[in-house]
């Protein structure tokens, strides 16, 4: 006994909770110290007939013995100190809603309601673009946690058990190898397969408890003990039968539609149709303030194949004649084939347009002209990529200071050094090159198969590398020079290097630009 005084051992606090039956974590682990402090258990309820429903509980009120589904007289009677509120499903489904659009415009363009706790997303060639599934389940439970929201996350095969190992998997995030659907299944309950209340009871009466109970069974059986909705449901949830969920649409598209009562072919009568589309079109788009970007033209034609036209505007446009002008010049890239039946008229990329405020009538000043109109027919005719401007960017290279920006943009911030009016797009090697060093100008040099002779030279304009992007560019330098040769040319040329360090060029010389 004096030993085992003397002794100095780590004990099992008394106060910890016991594990349950199972063997699973006690639930009442889960919650912080701080958020049992001085908290009262709450519950939601809402009416339903003449009773109150508890539609809700928290941690507290969940391990007190008390869970959704039960009569809130019930619950007061199991708990007397308990906060009773009264349930917003409304509510909830706006946050749900809000959160599906959230989904829609940030992680996948299909997301749907599940239920009215929890949400679908197809992840179908969207999860690598946050590094694989199991981390972009990480990254929601984090945004959410954020939100002030607990949520699971299960990334399965199937719509159908997605929804089951989240809300009856046991895990905050699970992921789910392709091909092991039944056997994860298997170990859940029943209502994981969102049967009907009169298939669990049925189920019940016949001592059917786990969703592995009914793989052994016939579905002829199986579907007059449970229902044809029983059957459904697993094979849904297993991959064998598709289950179609509804997504979420951001907005209404605008849309204007003609079934024809004969088929047409021809270009004037595709041009009649075009045109009535354009003037439905333009109605729905007043009516919302909207002003179209881009437009889509569907033809369906009598052998079931459809045609896509589409045309861009440079600028948000409801202009009715513009718009008929610019299907024009595509309406001979439409194969009508044996005759088109049927044409819509879409568009999936609008903007706000309001009024514009125009100058008075005694203001003498002119106008600046409008040439949005003629960019849209000039890239109806040359392509999109034809037109363009340039635009200054934030960069001490000479190539990466000029890009190309939107016909329509006012580029601003000009530098205020020299550079020639043709830049090349890759900088190409000088041969032959004879000069004095390490300030001058060269005397002589060829390019392009060509030996040029200079007469004139200023410079050298000095440029270092942007190390913060590359290591390589660390002690880069080149010296610039505007040359003019004795046959009136004017080039501007670099050296690579300052002729002093040898880290910082091996003294190439190469053409970048020419003047004039």
């Amino acid at each position: 006994m004096r030993e085992l005084a003397r002794r100095s051992e780590a004990a099992t606090p008394v106060f910890r909770t016991v594990r349950s039956d199972d063997g699973s974590a006690p639930s009442g682990a889960a919650i912080p110290l701080p958020a049992l402090w001085g908290a009262r258990p709450t519950i939601l309820v809402m009416r339903t007939g003449q009773r109150d429903i508890v539609t809700a509980a928290c941690p507290i009120a969940l391990d007190l013995g008390l869970a959704p589904g039960m009569a809130a007289a019930h619950a007061r009677a199991l708990v007397t100190d308990l906060d009773i509120l009264d349930a917003a499903p409304h509510a909830d489904a706006a946050w749900l809603d809000r959160l599906a659009l959230h989904a829609v415009r940030h992680w996948t363009p299909t997301a749907a309601m599940s239920g009215s706790d929890g949400l679908w997303l197809d992840l179908t060639g969207t999860s690598h673009l946050f590094g694989g599934e199991a981390r972009f389940a990480a990254r929601l439970r984090s945004f959410l946690r954020r939100l002030g929201f607990t949520a699971r996350v299960a990334i399965a095969g199937t719509p159908g058990a997605a929804h089951a190992l989240a809300r009856y998997g046991g895990s905050a995030t699970l992921v789910l190898p392709e091909g092991r659907a039944g056997e994860a299944l298997g170990e859940l309950p029943l209502r994981a397969l969102r049967l009907s209340p009169e298939a669990l009871t049925a189920a019940a009466r016949f001592g059917i408890e786990r969703v592995a109970d009914l793989y052994p069974m016939p579905r002829g059986p199986l579907a007059r003990r449970l229902g044809r909705g029983a059957v459904e449901r697993l094979d849904q949830a297993l991959g064998f039968l598709p289950e179609p969920i509804v997504p979420v649409v951001p907005f209404e598209m605008p849309r204007a539609e003609r079934r024809l009562v004969e088929p047409i072919a021809t270009a004037e009568a595709i041009e009649k149709v075009i045109a009535d589309l354009v003037a439905d079109l333009v109605v729905d788009l007043r009516t919302r303030g909207l002003g179209l970007r881009a437009a889509v033209l569907r033809c369906e034609r009598v052998d079931a194949r459809e045609q896509l036209i589409a045309v861009g505007t440079a600028r948000a446009t409801r202009d009715a004649m513009h718009l008929i002008r610019l299907f024009k010049l595509r309406i001979d890239r439409i194969e009508p084939g044996l005759g088109i039946e049927a044409m819509a008229l879409e568009a999936p990329q609008v903007e706000q347009l309001g009024a514009e405020a125009i100058g008075a009538g005694f203001d003498s000043a002119p106008r600046a002209p409008d040439i949005a109109p003629l960019v849209d027919q000039l890239a109806g005719r040359a392509g999109e990529g034809a037109l363009f401007r340039l635009e200054a960017r934030e960069s001490d290279v000479p190539e990466r200071a000029i890009g190309r920006t939107g016909p329509l943009a006012q580029p601003s911030g000009w530098p205020a050094w020299a550079r020639p009016i043709r830049m090349l797009a890759r900088p190409e090697a000088l041969s032959g090159v004879v000069a004095l060093l390490p300030d001058h100008p060269p005397r002589r040099f060829a390019w392009r198969g060509r030996s040029y002779r200079v007469v004139a030279g200023d410079g050298p304009e000095r440029i270092h590398g942007e190390w913060w992007r590359t290591t390589r560019e660390m002690w880069a330098v080149r010296d610039y020079f505007r040359v003019e040769a004795e046959t009136g040319e004017r080039f501007w040329l670099f050296r690579r290097g300052d002729a002093i360090e040898d880290r910082t060029g091996d003294l190439s010389w190469y053409m970048h630009g020419v003047f004039g």
